[in-house]
């Protein structure tokens, strides 16, 4: 991996010794610049989940992803930088109850003096590295995180601005490679039942939020919560402001 170029594409300037301080800035820096996006699902763009294919997509063709994708590339910058990395298996929580299956969304663990939940790659999330082990409450940016034991599983909640706790997704701590997130990966790509084929996402975190392509809507958050929504009249509209806000055009 070209560790340099990786770095300039997300812009980061900082120490590059393996401290939980540099993970901040890492995690930090790669949710500014690398948008969580599944075009290449709606662009009929075949997904490889290998290390040189996602470089040259995410890197060299300044594109996002969606979760094993940006994680995955993720992890493997982590680990050229000294970082003791794996990759976990997560299901994430549905609305109407329970979760999705296992290997629907992966996440990181990152071992330093102590170990921390990492992830770049579920969109509007926490923004700074978990600590896995801490049972209280995490607070950033205005949000609260709790990572709660469930039997031989741990849940990660979110609150925000005072409302109740919601579970995002539920993990162990058994470590994964690539090909055992294949089969989920094809479903998202191909299934019709799979809300990643059901509308186009772009979405980019801001140092004041979050801005949001989703179809031809086009939506700024705070955040404090405050949101604006715009509708683009048209296809050309959108391509538009694919380029201006994420970079990303089409060719």
């Amino acid at each position: 991996m070209d560790t340099k170029a990786y770095l300039e594409r997300i812009n980061y300037n900082g120490p590059l010794v393996p401290t939980t301080q540099s993970l901040r800035e890492l995690q930090m820096a790669h949710l500014l610049a690398v948008p969580f996006e599944n075009l290449s699902i709606h662009w009929e763009e075949p997904i490889v989940l290998a290390d040189d294919a996602l470089f040259e997509k995410v890197v060299e063709r300044r594109r996002g992803g969606f979760c094993f994708e940006l994680n995955g590339l993720f992890a493997a910058l982590l680990r050229d930088l000294g970082y003791e990395v794996v990759m976990l298996s997560a299901r994430v929580a549905r609305g109407e109850g329970g979760y999705t299956p296992e290997f629907d969304h992966m996440t990181l663990m990152v071992s330093l003096d102590e170990r921390w939940l990492v992830d770049v790659g579920f969109g509007d999330t926490f923004r700074e590295p978990l600590r896995l082990d801490d049972r209280s409450a995490q607070v950033q940016n205005g949000r609260a995180y709790l990572i709660a034991p469930d039997d031989d599983y741990l849940i990660l909640k979110e609150r925000q601005h005072s409302a109740e706790w919601q579970a995002q997704y539920r993990f162990n701590l058994q470590p994964y490679q690539y090909p055992d997130y294949v089969e989920r990966c094809h479903y998202h790509q191909t299934s019709p039942e799979s809300h990643f084929r059901q509308r186009r996402i772009c979405t980019r975190a801001t140092p004041k939020g979050r801005l949001t392509l989703s179809e031809l809507r086009f939506i700024t958050t705070t955040l404090s919560g405050e949101r604006q929504e715009r509708l683009l009249p048209n296809e050309e509209e959108y391509g538009k402001m694919l380029a201006k806000h994420f970079g990303i055009t089409r060719k």
